[in-house]
């Protein structure tokens, strides 16, 4: 059995194009999962792994090329890595970069009242949302002062004061 060293560690392209590569397709998906997407209702569904599956799949090429090496795939990995670090970074000592990349919690609820334009805006059904409510112990809309989906898909739910 003959183990190839330089095939296996070896690197075939460029690191430079895969560092411009892997930040392309790395804000290309960015700006579709933090700002077209935005926000889901706080779980990951099979639908929603699927997807992050087939956009792996096909993202794969338009980042690697040809490479075949481990070495190469680290420099890709890492270079998506740094852009996601660096951008949280930048969010959080930039605020109103975070504003721009993270949706402000949407109200749901208002004073005991659904608010069903609201609820569209991210297809929100309603058994979704009294799913969240039990969550939170809550089985009447009438105990509910306001209630938010947060950027995260969270539900926060503030109570009426008794």
């Amino acid at each position: 059995m003959n183990i190839n060293w330089n095939e296996i560690f070896g690197i075939t392209v460029s690191p430079l194009e895969l560092v411009v590569r892997g930040t392309a397709i790395y804000f290309f998906l960015f700006i579709i999962f933090r700002v077209l997407i935005k926000r889901r209702v706080g779980s990951i569904g099979m639908a929603d792994i699927l997807i992050l599956v087939i956009v792996a799949d096909a993202a794969q090429n338009g980042m690697a090329g040809d490479y075949r090496s481990v070495s190469e795939a680290f420099i890709l990995i890492g270079t998506i890595i740094c852009w996601n670090q660096f951008l949280d970074w930048l969010s959080f000592h930039v605020p109103q970069l975070k504003s721009v990349l993270e949706p402000a919690p949407l109200l749901l609820i208002n004073k005991g009242q659904i608010l069903w334009r609201n609820m569209q805006k991210e297809y929100m059904t309603e058994s979704e949302l009294l799913s969240k409510l039990r969550e939170h112990e809550i089985t009447d809309l009438k105990e509910i002062e306001k209630a938010y989906m947060e950027s995260d898909g969270q539900i926060t739910v503030l109570k009426k004061k008794p």
